[in-house]
């Protein structure tokens, strides 16, 4: 389960930054690589900063296992990611391109849908010997 923070309550208990663990299993399967699968459950490790004007920064790591077959090889395989995310989250949203939250509440499920969806490979590969094509630029 994905926790929320309640600003209001952090800043009442004067705990203006701290840390979350926790794990969870998207509401949708974000893999879009053929023969690839999410193993759940995804591992979050976040921190948090509550700023002056009620802004929050949260940063971490977020960490998940795909398996399934190789891109180039078809070898079945199963390989671990860990990637760094950041977001920037604004009490009743200005319209900028942070995240907004209302009622003093912050729920992260959008956050981490996107966290994942941006950590996702193009494909998965096996060895070194199977890798990703390379794109030459003209």
């Amino acid at each position: 389960m994905v926790p929320r923070l309640d600003v209001r309550r952090l800043n009442a208990e004067k705990k203006y930054s701290g840390e979350l663990s926790f794990s969870f299993d998207p509401e949708e399967d974000p893999v879009e690589i053929p023969y690839v699968s999410l193993v759940s459950p995804i591992r979050a490790e976040l921190g948090y900063e509550i700023l002056e004007d009620d802004s929050v920064e949260i940063r971490g790591t977020i960490g998940f296992t795909l398996k399934g077959l190789c891109s180039r090889c078809l070898k079945e395989m199963e390989k671990r990611f860990s990637e760094e995310v950041e977001g920037y989250f604004v009490p009743d949203g200005d319209g900028r391109e942070d995240y907004a939250y209302t009622n003093g509440v912050i729920d992260l499920r959008e956050f981490l849908r996107d966290a994942v969806l941006f950590s996702m490979p193009a494909g998965l590969y096996c060895s070194e010997t199977c890798t990703a094509p390379e794109y030459k630029e003209d």
